[in-house]
């Protein structure tokens, strides 16, 4: 006769659970990876939004690469995003940068904000 350890049965409740908080950590770790200079960040899992004051060297790396405020004048700004530059106007269609989408969504005096998304 054999003994077998007695498993309960929470076990694969267990399992998922411990899953469950493995990815939220993962998550937390990925979101984590977003630093800034001049410019504040709020990122999901595959969109960012940038936000960076005027006046200032201003710069956030997000989703991997690096982003960077150029310059604006009035209406239209220019950005740096994953190496490439690229002219926006508020409410132009998304400009690619690698396999990113980049749209402008506001700009005033004080600050520049874009849209940076998978």
């Amino acid at each position: 006769m054999t003994n077998r350890p007695f498993l309960p049965s929470f076990a694969p409740a267990a399992r998922r659970a411990g899953g469950l908080l493995a990815g939220l950590v993962l998550g937390a770790a990925l979101l984590a990876g977003c630093s800034s200079q001049g410019a504040s960040t709020d990122c999901g899992l595959d969109a960012c939004t940038i936000t960076f004051e005027r006046g200032v060297e201003a710069s956030a790396t997000i989703l991997g690469v690096e982003a960077k405020l150029v310059g604006a004048q009035g209406d239209q700004v220019t950005v740096e995003v994953a190496g490439e530059q690229l002219s926006l106007t508020v409410g132009q269609q998304a400009a690619s940068a690698g396999d990113l989408s980049v749209s402008l969504e506001s700009v005033t005096d004080e600050q520049v904000q874009i849209r940076v998304s998978r």
